[in-house]
């Protein structure tokens, strides 16, 4: 009208920011980016469940009986995984990163089925991390402390007339050793689980 020509307005640019799983938003074109980092989570969560009251179940359930041969005598053998404290350690810390990652997974699981973080604040992701590391750390003390006394009962003592334990006691040398490896995959699974909670914090 007066000759002044106005600018044409710049488009409005939508900022949009990936959410992780610490953080929500309800923006519905985010709903599958947050949905696989929050699923992430839970599976971390599940899988460890599984390995370690896998493990904790092969342990206990490690008996057997069997017969040795020691100086040119037939000794009978018996052998139950309560009979090495090393063992029951393994019991014990399987048994309690089981309810751990059971409590997590329930908590994490509800939390994406509302559609909300899975973390909710940096007090509770430090409460996270903590429980995760010592959970961490128990186990790799616990799967390394086993293993020396199954490797003592494969190879027997050297230079003395100690024989191998795990030839006539096969089945439950196998069973210990496929828990302890299963105590070590739930240690690795764990760190992954504390490696998430670092970036949590570091986005809280």
């Amino acid at each position: 009208m007066n000759g002044r020509r106005t600018p044409p307005e710049a488009p409005a640019e939508t900022k949009v920011t990936v959410e992780t799983m610490c953080i929500s938003s309800p923006g519905p074109q985010l709903a599958g980016v947050s949905r696989k980092n929050k699923l992430l989570h839970v599976i971390l969560r599940m899988l460890c469940v599984l390995t370690s009251v896998t493990a904790l179940s092969l342990m206990v359930t490690a008996k057997q009986s069997g017969e040795i041969s020691l100086y040119g005598f037939d000794l009978p053998l018996y052998s139950k995984w309560s009979f090495s404290d090393s063992f029951v350690y393994v019991v014990g810390v399987c048994g309690a990163v089981a309810v751990h990652s059971l409590l997590q997974l329930l908590i994490s699981g509800l939390r994406v089925m509302q559609r909300s973080p899975v973390i909710l604040s940096r007090s509770h992701a430090w409460l996270v991390f903590a429980g995760d590391q010592i959970f961490t750390y128990a186990l790799i003390s616990a799967g390394s402390a086993a293993s020396g006394v199954t490797n003592l009962n494969r190879t027997g003592v050297h230079h003395s007339a100690l024989p191998n334990f795990c030839k006539p006691l096969r089945h439950f040398c196998d069973r210990v050793a496929v828990s302890i490896a299963l105590t070590f995959f739930s240690c690795f699974l764990l760190a992954i689980s504390t490696v998430l909670d670092v970036i949590c914090i570091s986005k809280l």
